[in-house]
């Protein structure tokens, strides 16, 4: 096969080079950098760019074609080559396997997850090691309808995706030095990085391309949703999940106290048989407000989804169902207010705002302003399904929250019923700050194993899966 290198520091991947042409089943190697002389160098404007994908495609005449990412930082494993081409068939577009992070204890595997048809998030973890069918390499490639910068090799996949399954090895094959030690609660919210804009625009202009190759593509001409207030005794219901969370419930109780509104409201706290305390604060909220509504759900089974259709469901849940999550608070006593207009203004069945991060002492941390500009009008709704979050604090139309209900999981809950939404309804956008998201030690995800990002990954890809499979026009 032929193997191309793309490294920023060439000059390190020296070593690497000469183990590849001591394989014999690598027949060419070139180390595809932004800079480099020699003529096995290919010198190139962007490493991922269309361009740079076309001229490998011309180059490779061998049946697989092998990309090493980062090559400076990866170390080949025994019989790694052996492997791939082991493994490779014709149906197969792409291979990836798991590998070794020599920054884990005792140098310890990094298992990645098995790619689903629904996987459009371009930030899916293949690894540094990828085995393309030069077939389908050269197929895509020629398909490719558009020139990009950085987009070029995620379209690239979505396109042999179309056409040819992608298959992961669940061996570790090689070692990879990883940079980014931060853990998982400082890395979540990168994608929205103002910094990445360019890059973001680019890979949504790829997705909607594969949504239309798929008749996928969902188009925003949906009817107005007409409310009934008929059968509701409120406007708005703030509902809050919550287990032990004694440390923060009092602030997030209190943030909705304050709300002043044209309408009534109420808060709905299902407390999910909390052991810390948490209980007790609450009752004691219930028994002084007549706002509060304490419920312990009958059923000791039931995730932050489960919680939410206790919620939805409950006899005095208003017609519009507005979250707060038990760690975090409104941003002044307006939000509640502006959520509600929004929804007649726009006449949609779910509106999304804008958070602010904030550390405990609720003073802003980076990346500050969470709006989630990437969406529009015209195309959030199939936007949606290539980015791991649409905002915060979301709300609904009851009735359509209640016929299309929550998933019983603690995570990702939100995002499954947005997407089923917006392939329905409108969904009306808040983008100045409504909310403040409090990060601290005790969030859910701020600092979870490499197993549990996966199992959220793999659930996450999951729902787009069965999304994206809902939205296919036969």
């Amino acid at each position: 096969m032929n193997c191309f290198l793309f490294t920023y520091k060439p000059v390190k991947t020296e070593s690497l080079v000469k183990e590849l042409k001591k394989n014999q089943l690598v027949e060419n190697v070139y180390i595809v950098t932004p800079k480099g002389e020699k003529s096995e160098y290919m010198t190139v404007k962007s490493l991922y760019s269309t361009e740079t994908l076309k001229e490998i495609a011309n180059k490779s005449e061998t049946k697989q074609t092998l990309f090493i990412l980062d090559a400076d930082r990866v170390t080949l494993g025994y019989r790694a080559i052996e492997r791939m081409e082991q493994v490779a068939s014709n149906n197969i577009g792409i291979i990836f396997s798991d590998y070794i992070d020599e920054n884990r204890e005792q140098y310890s595997n990094h298992p990645l997850i098995d790619y689903q048809r629904g996987a459009l998030r371009d930030d899916f973890n293949f690894g540094a090691l990828l085995c393309f069918d030069t077939q389908a390499l050269k197929e895509a490639v020629s398909s490719m309808k558009s020139d990009y910068q950085y987009a070029g090799l995620y379209d690239l996949r979505l396109k042999i995706s179309q056409k040819r399954s992608i298959r992961r090895i669940g061996e570790s094959l090689y070692t990879l030095a990883v940079v980014d030690k931060r853990a998982s609660g400082k890395k979540i919210f990168d994608y929205v990085d103002p910094k990445q804009r360019e890059v973001q625009i680019e890979m949504e202009q790829a997705c909607t391309e594969h949504l239309k190759d798929l008749n996928a593509l969902v188009t925003p001409d949906f009817d107005p949703v007409m409310f009934d207030e008929k059968g509701f005794k409120v406007k708005a219901s703030v509902i809050i999940p919550v287990r032990n969370r004694k440390k923060t419930i009092i602030d997030a109780v209190s943030s909705v106290l304050k709300q002043e509104a044209d309408f009534d409201y109420n808060l709905i706290v299902v407390d999910n048989y909390s052991t810390d305390g948490t209980t007790e604060i609450l009752a004691e909220f219930a028994r002084k407000h007549s706002k509060v509504t304490h419920v312990i759900p009958s059923r000791r089974d039931l995730g932050i989804g489960g919680c939410w259709n206790e919620g939805i469901n409950h006899k005095k849940c208003g017609m519009f169902a507005i979250q707060l999550d038990s760690d975090d608070l409104y941003s002044d006593e307006n939000t509640l207010q502006k959520i509600v207009d929004t929804f007649y203004e726009e006449q949609c069945a779910m509106v999304i705002g804008t958070y602010l991060m904030t550390n405990f002492d609720l003073e802003e941390i980076p990346p500050g302003v969470i709006d989630h500009k990437e969406w529009t009008p015209e195309n959030g709704m199939n936007n949606a399904l290539r980015i791991n979050g649409l905002g915060a604090p979301r709300a609904f139309y009851t009735p359509i929250i209640r016929e299309l209900g929550f998933p019983n999981v603690s995570y990702g809950e939100d995002y499954a019923v947005a997407l089923a939404i917006s392939r329905d309804y409108k969904i009306g956008r808040i983008y100045e700050p409504v909310y403040l998201c409090r990060r601290w030690e005790d969030n859910s995800d701020a600092s979870l194993s490499i197993e549990k990002q996966n199992a959220h990954n793999h659930y996450k890809d999951s729902i787009r899966t069965l999304e994206l499979e809902a939205r296919i026009k036969k």
